[in-house]
């Protein structure tokens, strides 16, 4: 069963979290994601069946503790924002932002509403947990990911072009870094989590899971 949640909890956060990008790229002035049926909250839309589904029900099945997985990207065109220096950023960082207001509003509902089954708040905290990694994980500056687009606004010209060559040995870095570097983020969203939900949240966490 948690695993099953876990799995939902993921598609959704990741759904929610590809929108803000198409949301943010709008509102800059790319109507893209919006042309292309991608500024929804339809989980159709934005299902990758190799990210959304198969990944996820490997890594339940195999034991690991794990749960992994994407949404399709919203595509956008750097071109149409008006803010061309930091349009791309912000565009990019409002998905992790996405991420950060799911578990800033279930920390707050955590610490101001009383569960009867503490099996409820535990299933929470967890919800929070997941939406935490995805947000510490798009932020770190390994392309394609959000915080290598948030890096390049801040390179010389010249960097920033050496940067996106990175971009075609994307998956191979990002694999790379799930095989060997994840345990890196677990205390920065352990830290975030009970920052958001408490100093229990660990406890809470480890009862459900």
């Amino acid at each position: 069963m948690i695993q099953i949640f876990s799995i939902i909890v993921l598609i959704f956060s990741a759904i929610i979290h590809e929108y803000m990008h198409g949301w943010m790229a709008e509102r800059l002035g790319d109507n893209t994601a919006k042309d292309a049926g991608r500024l929804t909250l339809n989980p159709i839309a934005h299902i990758d069946f190799f990210g959304s589904i198969i990944l996820p029900l490997l890594l339940v099945l195999s034991g690991t503790n794990i749960i992994f997985g994407w949404a399709k990207p919203v595509p956008f065109n750097p071109n149409n924002l008006r803010d061309k220096k930091w349009g791309s950023a912000k565009v990019a960082i409002a998905g992790p932002l996405g991420n950060l207001i799911i578990a800033l509003v279930l920390g707050l509902v955590i610490r101001f509403v009383e569960f009867a089954n503490p099996m409820l708040s535990g299933l929470l905290v967890l919800a929070i947990f997941i939406n935490l990694i995805l947000m510490v994980f798009n932020l770190l500056p390994i392309p394609p990911l959000d915080g290598s687009k948030v890096l390049m606004a801040f390179l010389p010209t010249s960097w920033q072009l050496k940067f996106m060559q990175l971009e075609r040995y994307g998956m191979i870095l990002v694999i790379l870094f799930i095989l060997i570097g994840f345990n890196i983020i677990f205390p920065i969203t352990v830290f975030l989590m009970k920052l958001i939900a408490g100093p229990g949240a660990l406890m809470t966490l480890l009862s459900v899971t």
